[in-house]
């Protein structure tokens, strides 16, 4: 749509929110002290005693509260969800003894909060929050106090949760940040909780996983070039491996056959496998990262790699197309 003078201001109002929210968040970057620090180091002793973290809220805080729990999960803090208009209900007994509850509010001073107090206090557990005036209700009870206070909301009556929710947003990520690298949770770690994702699949997916039986083509060496070109096509990854006994002697190709071809068309009929191949291919062990394996072949540009197991008796072959359909790049 063409801008004509009319959208203006509301273009203008889109700018000024980002312009708002940014240095709300970027004002949060003095509040990352002992306060902080504290509650890292809380959560972590509470979650390593066998406690849980548990994140509970009203309204727009409650939605930045469960996007937080879903961070920390996938993160390597276990966390839970608990609306504290529900907790009122029967789903306080979430919460158990020597859990650490992180109250999220802009307020501090909601109703359904306020009344979830006594009850969160009664308990033996460490009680956090995480709100925009440290001095209101739900300040005073928590044991830390982590400060997402704004000047005002993005909102053109101050009214809708905007520079506030974009504040604890990355307040509860900066929390999730930190206790990942408290913990040492490592890229590896992070795949386990997404084997689905694509990291997942380029740090768990070995080549070994890859291996199908109709990959796994072989000749003797003393098999004729029609026996050869006929396990080359049946194997359909344009290799066959050279096997004598359970030793791998070599591979031909496609390319090594068309190549002694044209070296000497007459003498083709009386070529067997060990005269056309190639002795020192490049093998892979079957527990060799698919990541590596693309790599290297990219690399050296070629389709297929040999695939053996650990005492290097062959196990089949992993073709370039296989690699790139598993989607790890």
């Amino acid at each position: 749509m063409p801008s004509s003078p009319q959208y203006a201001p509301w273009l203008k109002s889109a700018q000024d929110t980002i312009r708002l929210e940014s240095e709300a968040i970027g004002a949060l970057e003095s509040r990352i002290g002992p306060e902080f620090e504290q509650a890292v180091l809380q959560i972590l002793k509470g979650t390593e005693q066998g406690g849980k973290l548990v994140f509970t809220g009203i309204g727009k805080s409650a939605d930045v509260a469960r996007k937080t729990v879903a961070t920390l999960n996938s993160t390597g803090t276990a966390a839970a969800f608990l609306h504290a208009a529900d907790a009122l209900h029967g789903d306080l007994g979430l919460v158990s003894e020597g859990d650490v509850v992180m109250a999220v509010s802009k307020s501090g001073a909601t109703a359904e909060l306020i009344a979830l107090l006594p009850m969160l206090q009664a308990r033996d557990l460490n009680l956090m929050a995480m709100v925009g005036r440290p001095d209101s209700p739900v300040g005073r009870a928590a044991s830390v106090v982590l400060d997402v206070s704004v000047d005002q909301e993005a909102c053109p009556y101050d009214l809708a949760p905007t520079t506030s929710s974009a504040a604890q947003l990355a307040m509860g990520d900066a929390l999730a940040m930190a206790l990942m690298e408290a913990r040492g949770f490592s890229s590896e770690d992070f795949a386990r909780h997404h084997p689905g994702g694509s990291l997942g699949r380029r740090l768990l997916l070995n080549v070994g996983d890859l291996l199908i039986p109709e990959h796994r083509v072989s000749v003797a060496p003393d098999a004729g070039l029609r026996e050869v070109v006929l396990a080359v096509s049946q194997g359909r990854v344009g290799a066959t491996a050279v096997v004598e006994g359970t030793t791998l002697k070599g591979i031909v190709t496609d390319g090594d056959l068309r190549r002694a071809l044209e070296r000497d068309p007459n003498s083709w009929s009386s070529l067997n496998a060990a005269d056309v191949m190639q002795v020192t291919p490049r093998c892979l062990t079957a527990n060799t990262r698919a990541i590596e394996a693309l790599d290297m072949l990219e690399s050296n540009r070629i389709s297929q790699v040999v695939v053996t197991d650990n005492a290097g008796v062959f196990s089949g072959f992993v073709h370039l197309h296989q690699l790139m359909d598993a989607g790890i790049r």
